[in-house]
């Protein structure tokens, strides 16, 4: 039979229509299975989506954070067009996989915080620069501190407003104060041969905000410091520092000693030694709550050149520092004694200073050994073995304390 539009008619119930579904329950065919089945589809389905979810908003966290801590990072362009203007005359990279990192610590008073810590007078110097060799295939880092007080030629360089400086003989952080980051690059390239692949520069607050963002790094204060200079008074002994105070004992100078650079870059050496130890333990690199607020504090405090200015290129070279062990984290000062013209200055020593140069230069290993005693200022620094043998310097690595530093000695004179 057909309608009138000569379709069939509807079956009616019971004859020839879809099978019912009473048997099975509600809306349900035979063969669908137990009713808490369709349920637990619906369940996998629904769970399925809320953990695309929850992925989808810890990726889009994760891209909001390294967004965040890539923006932190100041990229130095003036430096670079400086350098690249002079990048005929520049030193050449010996050794593929090998890179040397200027770290500068700048002195300036300007910046949030900064002020306190004395009027910025004539423009901001270098108050700290070490040269930091990376070995090839991670073999070891080799920290040279350069004093700032060293008898050095300083190149013509560009000036903030645009003029540039005549060539000088003069002190060796007056670099920075002529000509910022880009104559202080090429005066070390100038006296060392060597050529820097990178650079950073730190102010106070920002080496302040490192050492807090870590937990404080423990050191041992051989003497009482009470140096209003640099903010700090200390009792001698191992102790936690952080940021107030850490700052004041690397900076500290004038009330130690007969107040030259001799011992405060030996507390500089120990201090970022204890520092690497500290963010290579498991405690900071493997948990997200301590890590993050050591990459905030760290991308906030640099200025860089643009081939270290974004955070993967920060982290490849962490990575890198990371699978260097702690006692092949070398660190020491390139051999120098009084200037003959001002024994207040320094001068280097030779040819034991080129003879380092020679091997950072061409990636050779370079043999760190503890001193027995530092060098009274009017006895140059460094051994005067001979010059066939391989030599070494005074120094230390990153796996060994202060405090045990100080010990071995006291154990050595009393042995002696």
């Amino acid at each position: 039979m057909t309608d009138s539009a000569g379709r069939p008619p509807d079956p009616a119930p019971g004859a020839g229509s879809e099978p019912s579904r009473a048997a099975g329950g509600p809306g349900r065919l035979p063969g669908d299975g137990p009713a808490d089945g369709g349920r637990a589809r619906r369940w996998l389905r629904w769970g399925a989506l809320g953990s695309s979810v929850v992925v989808l908003v810890a990726a889009g966290g994760g891209w909001w954070v390294y967004k965040k801590l890539d923006a932190n990072i100041t990229t130095d362009t003036t430096a670079a067009a400086e350098l690249e203007r002079y990048e005929r005359e520049r030193p050449s990279s010996l050794v593929r996989g090998a890179r040397n990192i200027l770290l500068i610590g700048s002195d300036t008073r300007a910046g949030k915080g900064n002020a306190k810590y004395g009027p910025d007078g004539d423009g901001q110097r270098s108050d700290t620069t070490i040269l930091l060799h990376l070995a090839a295939n991670g073999r070891g880092a080799t920290a040279v501190s350069l004093p700032r007080d060293l008898m050095v030629t300083v190149p013509s360089c560009r000036k903030r407003d645009g003029t540039r400086t005549r060539p000088q003989f003069t002190q060796f952080n007056w670099a920075f104060q002529l000509g910022g980051t880009a104559c202080t690059v090429r005066t070390v390239e100038r006296l060392t041969r060597i050529r820097v692949d990178h650079h950073m520069v730190i102010d106070f607050r920002g080496f302040k905000d490192m050492v807090d963002a870590v937990g404080g790094v423990r050191v041992c204060v051989r003497e009482p410091i009470n140096d209003p200079d640099a903010r700090v008074r200390l009792k001698a002994g191992a102790q936690t520092l952080r940021g107030e105070q850490a700052l004041g004992y690397v900076r500290a100078r004038k009330t130690l000693g007969n107040g030259s650079d001799t011992e405060r870059m030996d507390r500089q050496q120990q201090f970022l030694g204890a520092l690497v130890n500290k963010v290579q333990s498991n405690g900071v690199l493997l948990n997200p709550a301590r890590l993050y607020p050591v990459l905030d504090a760290a991308t906030k405090s640099i200025t860089t050149d643009p081939g270290l200015d974004s955070l993967r290129d920060l982290y490849d070279l962490a990575r890198a520092m990371r699978s260097v062990p702690t006692e092949k984290v070398q660190f020491l000062t390139v051999p120098r004694q009084p200037y003959t013209g001002d024994p207040n200055r320094d001068q280097l020593v030779q040819p034991k200073a080129n003879s380092l140069f020679k091997r950072l230069r061409d990636d050779a290993p370079v043999i760190v050994v503890p001193a027995d005693r530092r060098p009274s200022r009017g006895e140059p620094d460094g051994d005067t073995s001979s010059p066939s043998a391989t030599p070494t310097f005074a120094g230390t690595n990153a796996a060994v304390g202060a405090c045990v530093q100080r010990a071995s000695k006291k154990q050595g004179k009393s042995g002696g």
